[in-house]
């Protein structure tokens, strides 16, 4: 496994430590941290219902480009929780003409089960990290994703 990292830094640009963030990145992209210990939902379930529960009723419109999805893809992905019973379309609850997708009891119950699963899988994995390096680990990635958020225009709700 050495001699193909090797391998694959020699015909990667190498320049500043950024080929190494890439590298790390590429394979963090790969693992799914916490699926294999419950059917815990999809990821693009995961990600849907955990933007409504920050952000509240949305409208497809909206959904699309906060999550930078076409509508095709996101009328599957909530047609598909839909039927699961993860959520529900609402009328606006501001008055407007278009219809919000919120999450569900269910839908609450099950996003919950399965941060709780990817936290515990993290736990685990970082169990011989001391705090104050999880505490800096998050601090890093919140920083690199607000860094992407801010250059798409698409920030994520943080409390």
């Amino acid at each position: 496994m050495g001699e193909w990292r090797y391998r694959y830094r020699q015909e990667a640009y190498v320049g500043r430590p950024t080929d190494e963030i890439e590298y790390e990145q590429m394979l963090l992209s790969r693992y799914q941290i916490g699926r294999h210990r419950t059917g815990a939902l999809d990821r693009s379930a995961y990600v849907l219902l955990s933007r409504l529960r920050a952000q509240g009723p949305m409208a497809v419109g909206e959904l699309s480009h906060a999550l930078a999805l076409d509508f095709s893809t996101l009328t599957r992905q909530t047609a598909a929780a839909m039927r699961a019973g993860l959520l529900e379309r609402i009328p606006d609850p501001d008055g407007g003409i278009a219809r919000k997708f919120r999450v569900t009891d269910k839908g609450e119950r099950e996003l919950d089960e399965a941060r709780e699963t990817f936290i515990e899988a993290l736990d685990d994995i970082m169990s011989d990290w001391p705090d104050e390096d999880i505490t800096a680990f998050a601090s890093y990635l919140r920083r690199f994703n607000t860094s992407i958020e801010r250059r798409s225009g698409r920030p994520w709700p943080r409390s």
